[in-house]
């Protein structure tokens, strides 16, 4: 049966309800890490309209939809065993902290029909993740500053590269993997193994205010106010001065320490 809500206070309430919920789903999916399970998921949903894209959903790694985590992939491999969600054992740990498993390119380079045959979980660089095109987000590489930035689908104005989410989501969506574009989940952003092979949010230079209201208190203490947004840099040149002027650990990989710029 559906139950459709037209009155505002019968909406509110059952929206509370429903983050409540969600909150707990989402927390108690955080209880686990990669290192905790011997099994991870792949799923195939997208291939529909992303024929090469396949999906590997991990303790660290929801879903790049945001819908889906490990948990429900477990609940859903087991109700349907022949279904688009399936196991897949990680195999021998190639490089833990790109997030690189021997199976798991096995079964993607399969999956895909040869199209891709090595994916990195937690970077943007070389061989990151495929993206499908219902991702909730957009990590994309800018090269001015060797940093990264995050735009979700929300967002409707242009990132500091000139261009919005969708002009962005058209370049790598369809299952292609491109280096320095990958898509993911919102609630990826709070895994402790967030694009850790880059660096993590030590490498973030730009995101949404919403999003980084909304992840406030995973992003670390001392990087929260050096991270800018829409609101500080509409370009390349605005970031690169709010990051000079609140001292982004991004400066040190291009220019060294204050004290060493200082003395030069």
């Amino acid at each position: 049966s559906v139950t459709i809500f037209t009155d505002k206070s019968e909406v509110e309430a059952f929206l509370e309800t429903a983050r409540a919920t969600y909150d707990y789903r989402d927390s108690r999916a955080r209880e686990l890490s990669d290192e905790d399970v011997d099994v991870f998921y792949g799923c195939t949903m997208c291939q529909s309209f992303a024929p090469s894209h396949v999906c590997v959903v991990t303790p660290d790694r929801t879903a790049l939809c945001g819908a889906i985590n490990w948990f429900d992939c477990r609940a859903a491999a087991k109700m349907d065993p022949e279904g688009p969600i399936f196991e897949i054992d990680k195999g021998d740990v190639i490089d833990a902290t790109k997030g690189e498993y021997s199976n798991v390119n096995a079964v993607v380079a399969e999956k895909s029909q040869g199209t891709t045959d090595r994916v990195y979980l937690h970077s943007v660089f070389e061989y990151p993740h495929t993206s499908c095109g219902c991702f909730e987000a957009v990590a994309f590489y800018i090269p001015e500053l060797d940093g990264i930035g995050i735009v979700d689908r929300d967002f409707r104005g242009e990132t500091p590269l000139g261009i919005p989410f969708s002009a962005m989501a058209g370049q790598c969506s369809g299952g292609k993997q491109v280096e320095g574009f990958t898509g993911l989940s919102l609630e990826y952003m709070r895994s402790p193994k967030f694009l850790q092979a880059d660096g993590g949010y030590e490498r973030i230079i730009w995101l949404p205010k919403e999003i980084k209201e909304s992840l406030s208190e995973y992003i670390p203490g001392d990087l929260k106010d050096k991270i800018p947004t829409e609101e500080e840099s509409a370009n390349i040149k605005d970031m690169r001065a709010f990051l000079e002027e609140k001292w982004h650990p991004i400066l040190d990989r291009l220019e060294g320490t204050p004290g060493e710029v200082e003395e030069a």
